[in-house]
């Protein structure tokens, strides 16, 4: 369950950030996790309640939006939403795929107390 080391990183970039602006607590935290990532949100949430005992983030409020992939088929240049890999292009066929968006996890919004 590698859903629980990316938590775990998760939580440490929360805290640091929240520690650099003075905060006694982290009341939310909202992640943007893209469709292409590997991770299950599922399995995100459940480690993020386990992980986050004895840190600033215990009973924080952890939102997770999804974000689409997008790629661009290298042969015809079709722009196409993209949910797994990997994906034959809807125009040509072809299986040469560009990702420009969906692969990462991103921290959009931290929520604390000074």
């Amino acid at each position: 369950m590698h859903e629980l080391s990316i938590t775990m990183s998760i939580i440490d970039q929360a805290v640091a950030a929240a520690q650099a602006e003075g905060a006694s607590t982290v009341n939310a935290l909202e992640l943007e996790v893209g469709a292409l990532s590997g991770v299950m949100v599922d399995s995100l949430e459940f480690c993020f309640d386990v992980a986050s005992r004895n840190t600033l983030l215990e009973g924080a409020k952890l939102t997770v939006h999804t974000i689409n992939g997008q790629g661009k088929c290298l042969e015809c240049n079709l722009e196409t939403e993209v949910d797994s890999l990997p994906v034959q292009c809807k125009n040509c066929g072809q299986y040469i795929l560009s990702i420009a968006n969906g692969k990462d996890i991103k921290i959009t919004s931290i929520t604390i107390d000074e």
